[in-house]
């Protein structure tokens, strides 16, 4: 059963982040941890945190390979020069193993299958933390580092975080744990207390291009800087985007949206529609959260008077218009907090995803209505 489902850790479509050689926009990140090791004390555990998608399991893997595959220095005149890169070629013996997950120095942790095999689990349980502790204590007697990626610790559940912390309270000789996070506030502080943080902000445009074109994406110089926006720096939003034609539809919207407050009702129904049907499931979430998206760039836009980059052609215009009123913001941030919620809540319980989205571009008008009525 196995082999028939995709990885849990993995984004549809895109190389796994254990198959990606070359990390971009992290430098910083990066030469902290190198530091660490060359002074000869580096931390047993790492929390890696960070938006979702900016890089950082492909982070944690980088890390973990370089640590497996530098030799151990023992102290003597003939030592290598400290290393001043985390790079290690493709071809090395524990890249191939740990690209093939047969590296006997290193375990993965991440969500199990539940308990019909049928699917991934909900979290990680406690069964797999203990199975992790067990594997550092029978490669004990190989000697040398080993390693462990826990991707995501937002994953696991109270049982299972409480066992994590046992073992970052008493480490096994060695062993270096890193955690990828995506929500850190989420963890137990105890935890947080226990490892040291290296914190990835969102991939400026230039990089983001740069590492969607490496992961198999490919982007035209001129949707750069829009993707960039919808994607919030993230890579893995930015392939998905992609897949998915992110950006035209998200054009679509925003001339759609420029019809209000008498909003092209024709048309809208139309896009609605493009959700119906078997198989439309990814386009009605994608349409959700290109919606949200705009909500909350208009929000945020009318709250501080600052105008983003324009994502599409027309929507600074809109923004502008729609933003403008007394009390904008506060309509607009309201109106966010909720609307998506709503459609992706009766989604849930198998509610028409065609009539879910044209009740949200309804409420839309309707609160551009009363928003521009306040001129």
């Amino acid at each position: 059963m196995t082999d028939d489902l995709p990885e849990p850790d993995r984004v549809e479509g895109a190389p796994h982040p254990r198959e990606t050689a070359r990390l971009f926009g992290h430098v910083s990140a990066e030469a902290n941890f190198l530091t660490a090791f060359n002074s000869g004390r580096l931390h047993h555990g790492w929390l890696i945190s960070g938006p979702s998608g900016v890089g950082k399991a492909t982070l944690a893997w980088r890390l973990a390979r370089f640590l497996l595959a530098t030799p151990v220095a023992d102290g003597g005149m003939f030592d290598p020069e400290p290393p001043n890169t985390l790079d290690i070629a493709p071809d090395h013996p524990v890249a191939r193993r740990m690209a093939a997950l047969s590296e006997g120095r290193m375990f993965l942790l991440r969500r199990g299958l539940n308990d019909k095999e049928t699917a991934y689990s909900a979290d990680i349980r406690v069964d797999e933390v203990r199975r992790m502790k067990s594997f550092f204590t029978m490669s004990a007697a190989d000697g040398g580092r080993r390693a462990a990626i826990i991707d995501a610790a937002d994953d696991m559940n109270p049982a299972s975080a409480n066992a994590l912390l046992k073992l970052l309270e008493e480490p096994p000789k060695g062993v270096t744990i890193f955690l990828i996070s995506h929500q850190p506030h989420r963890l137990l502080p105890t935890i947080r207390s226990r490892c040291r943080e290296l914190r990835l902000a969102p991939l400026p445009p230039a990089a983001l291009a740069s590492a969607l074109i490496a992961a198999g994406g490919s982007l035209p110089e001129t949707e750069v800087q829009a993707m960039a926006e919808l994607a919030g720096g993230s890579v893995g939003e930015a392939f998905r985007l992609t897949n998915q034609d992110g950006l035209a539809v998200y054009a679509g919207l925003i001339r759609l949206l420029a019809t209000l407050p008498r909003l092209d009702r024709p048309e809208a129904l139309k896009l609605a529609e493009t959700s119906a049907g078997r198989g439309a499931e990814t386009q009605f979430d994608l349409i959700v959260t290109l919606v949200d998206l705009f909500l909350a760039r208009l929000a945020r836009a009318s709250a501080t008077a600052t105008l983003l980059p324009e994502a599409a052609s027309g929507e600074t215009a809109l923004i502008n218009r729609l933003g403008a009123p007394a009390g904008a913001a506060l309509a607009w941030a309201d109106l966010a907090q909720s609307l998506t919620l709503r459609a992706r809540r009766g989604r849930a319980v198998n509610l028409d995803p065609a009539a879910l989205l044209m009740d949200m571009l309804l409420k839309i008008d309707e609160t551009a209505g009363h928003v521009l009525a306040q001129k």
